[in-house]
């Protein structure tokens, strides 16, 4: 029951309701002069809007209103406290229903066991709790560890029980026909998953230890497989042609592998397949299992089999059937490629010069000879990277534009970035130029900032256009003016601040975005020009922004200041010069880092604050400076950093190496330091303990501090020692 006033009021004796009545009309209205005022002016009002007939309502509710009645309303207020404060206590009974500080108190009643946070991505345990009892009915069973490396980790996992993989006598009661103690030499998936999270071949017993991660077969062993690298989507980018039937996958014309799109799971009861998980594709895979990966039908007019396709190819926007696509090795082969053109006829008589060849190793397309050559080739594929970095069709958080602000698009309203540049500069200078596709598009681009205003070039949500810059991309400004660069990857050339006459650029900033170190990459994905700088900056007083962005060396002036949040600096080589001032001698202006991983040596005026950061750097012969050098060293500090003893920086607080004997022992170790690599500038798990979890946060140090990856495996540690059955040991690996 509801206490509120009329309530209230219609439980009270007739005898006090008509005298309260009567005061009512005695004292005419409990309306304050102003309230009468407004209520008269509504009133007055030939059409009232809804808000002001409701307001009309409660003034005349008011002025009818008793002095006991305006008692009762008061006490119903106090008496909605109450029963809003009972309503919570019960809804506090129940995980799903229950205020956010009762969740811990409801899991140690359960014996809920609280994780690690991971920053701001962990959020609260609700769903942990209550799935907790559900999970603990299924406790031991691969269904349910697997299902517990995804929800706490947060990567795809894999759950193994190595028993079922050795090679033993079978009991006669009980035999198992899949489990062969010699593998099928005509069956190619199996020895292509042989030493991978889906190996099915029969092994020998394995007696190390598998939480040492050296063992695995054995009875009580169960392996938890984790994909670190993730799956991410480019929407219809063109190819690159080479010839008129011989293209390129990526935007940089590199070679590039392709990667599956997990398709996810259904059921608890599922075990991962290759299909649920972000796994490279194999030519033999894509050959095999076409349906899987390849296109959203099986030909033209053919009703939708698969609706979120690893691959698609549009010819001329409109999509290439799966019938009409061929798995091939388009290796080099001289000075062409093997297979290409496409010709000769398969085995089932498949005429190949009807086909499109795809190498998904490669990431390579070659036309048969009867097909038609394409005005337009453009793909749709996956491509493997450890974190939301460096740009790309992930959710990427930005500024709210102020109101008024002019938005032109490309190429819905211009055609090239260029033209839409000019266009702002011809309304205002001051607005959005937003690129709404993942086109490529190869332009010599300049802009100039009107005194006071903000030039944003940007990708729209869901995009990842490729910009390559035939020249230098020169920006310049007005006093207090700021140009902001956001979700793009640019290629080609460098982004240039000169000191020009008139030049007063305020701000640059650089947000999940790749200026691609070295420039641009060739066919064998090689730097085209190792070590060259990505921006050079040449105006004193300018302020450098960098935030989730991936650049090769910069060039910054003295009495300019760079700060740098979850980045990638890259001179292509720890020798090179990562910053330093444009002369290539000078220090540059003050740097900032924070989370970030520096491939380079540092030259610096001063350092303001570098933290939770990886500096790999070393001298090269002849150098006077050591590898990483801050000419002012009164004002700053390096703090749970990584950088080389000898080096000449602010005061260190809980950095690595602590001593020079020490520096041979603890320094990371990458999986590759190539960018166009999956896991570039990825730690390796033999990287010391004193790196990986080296951060003031106990994570790791450089640009995937963000991942807390340490605190990742930490919490799957807790949860696979509550729900293993006893006897049973685990171990988990990395599978990327």
């Amino acid at each position: 029951m509801s206490f509120d006033a009329d309530t209230l009021f219609r439980l009270l004796p007739a005898i006090h309701r008509i005298r309260d009545a009567e005061l009512a009309t005695g004292l005419k209205s409990l309306l304050t002069p102003a309230e009468a005022a407004e209520l008269a002016a509504l009133e007055a009002l030939p059409s009232a809007t809804v808000a002001e007939q409701e307001r009309i309502e409660a003034l005349r509710g008011k002025a009818a209103r008793g002095p006991l009645k305006a008692l009762l309303m008061a006490f119903a207020d106090e008496f909605a406290v109450l029963e809003e404060n009972l309503d919570q206590i019960y809804d506090d009974l129940f995980i799903e229903t229950c205020a956010d500080w009762a969740i811990p108190y409801i899991g140690d009643l359960i014996g809920y066991e609280p994780l690690h946070a991971l920053g701001e991505a962990r959020g609260l345990a609700r769903a942990e709790v209550a799935h907790t009892i559900a999970l603990r009915r299924r406790k031991g069973t691969a269904a349910v560890l697997e299902q517990l490396a995804r929800d706490v980790t947060g990567w795809n996992a894999r759950a193994v029980e190595f028993f079922q993989l050795l090679g033993t006598t079978q009991y006669m009661n009980h035999l198992r026909p899949h489990s062969r103690y010699a593998p099928d030499l005509r069956q190619w998936e199996p020895l292509a998953r042989i030493g991978t999270a889906f190996d099915s071949t029969a092994h020998t017993v394995d007696v190390r230890r598998i939480e040492s991660r050296r063992g695995r077969f054995n009875i009580p062993n169960v392996g938890i497989f984790l994909w670190r690298i993730d799956a991410y989507r480019h929407t219809r980018s063109p190819a690159v042609r080479v010839d008129d039937r011989r293209y390129l996958v990526s935007p940089l014309g590199h070679p590039l592998q392709l990667y599956a799109n997990p398709v996810a799971e259904d059921e608890i009861t599922h075990l991962a397949e290759p299909i649920n998980v972000p796994d490279p594709i194999g030519r033999r895979m894509l050959d095999a299992r076409k349906a899987l990966y390849y296109g959203s039908r099986e030909s033209s007019g053919a009703e939708v089999d698969n609706a979120e396709p690893s691959l698609v190819l549009y010819a001329d926007g409109v999509e290439v059937p799966r019938g009409s696509v061929v798995a091939c090795n388009l290796a080099d082969d001289g000075a062409d490629w093997a297979h290409a053109p496409l010709s000769g006829n398969l085995p089932d008589g498949t005429t190949l010069g009807d086909k499109y060849g795809i190498d998904p190793v490669l990431g390579r397309i070659a036309l048969g000879d009867s097909v038609a050559v394409p005005q337009s080739l453009r793909v749709t594929y996956h491509y493997g990277f450890p974190a939301d970095l460096g740009g790309g069709e992930y959710p990427r958080e930005r500024r709210a534009d102020a109101p008024g602000t002019s938005v032109i698009r490309v190429p819905d309203d211009h055609a090239t970035i260029q033209a839409a540049l000019a266009a702002l500069a011809a309304l205002a200078g001051d607005g959005v130029v937003e690129i709404t596709d993942s086109g490529r598009y190869e332009e010599t681009l300049a802009v100039n900032v009107n005194a006071g205003g903000h030039v944003i070039l940007r990708a729209a949500e869901r995009c990842r256009p490729t910009l390559i810059l035939g020249g230098d991309f020169p920006v310049t400004g007005g006093a207090n003016s700021a140009f902001s660069l956001e979700g793009l990857l640019v290629a080609g050339a460098r982004l240039h601040v000169p000191a020009a006459a008139g030049n007063e650029l305020a701000r640059l900033r650089i947000a999940h975005a790749t200026l691609v170190p070295g420039l641009a990459l060739d066919g064998a994905g090689d730097p085209v020009s190792p070590g060259a700088a990505s921006l050079v900056a040449e105006l004193p007083g300018l302020a450098v922004e960098l935030e989730r962005a991936i650049l090769g060396a910069l060039r910054v002036a003295e009495g300019a200041r760079l700060a740098a949040t979850d980045a990638i600096l890259d001179a292509n080589d720890s020798a090179a010069t990562a910053y330093c001032a444009p002369d290539e001698v000078s220090p540059g202006g003050e740097l900032s880092l924070a989370a970030c991983t520096a491939i380079g040596k540092i030259n610096a005026d001063a350092v303001g604050l570098i933290s939770n950061s990886i500096l790999l750097a070393r001298a090269a012969p002849g150098d006077t400076l050591p590898p990483v050098y801050a000419r002012r060293r009164q004002t700053g500090c390096v703090r749970f950093s990584y950088l080389p003893f000898a080096s000449l920086v602010p005061r260190r607080h809980r950095c690595q190496p602590e001593s020079a004997e020490g520096e041979s022992d603890i320094a990371p170790h990458f999986t590759s330091l190539r960018y166009g690599v999956p896991a570039y500038c990825q730690l390796m798990r033999s990287t010391p303990d004193e790196i990986r979890r080296g951060a003031d946060d106990e994570s790791e140090m450089g640009a995937y501090h963000a991942l807390f990856a340490a605190q990742r495996e930490a919490n799957l540690q807790i949860r696979l020692r509550e729900f293993l059955r006893v006897g049973l040991s685990s171990g988990v690996f990395y599978e990327t």
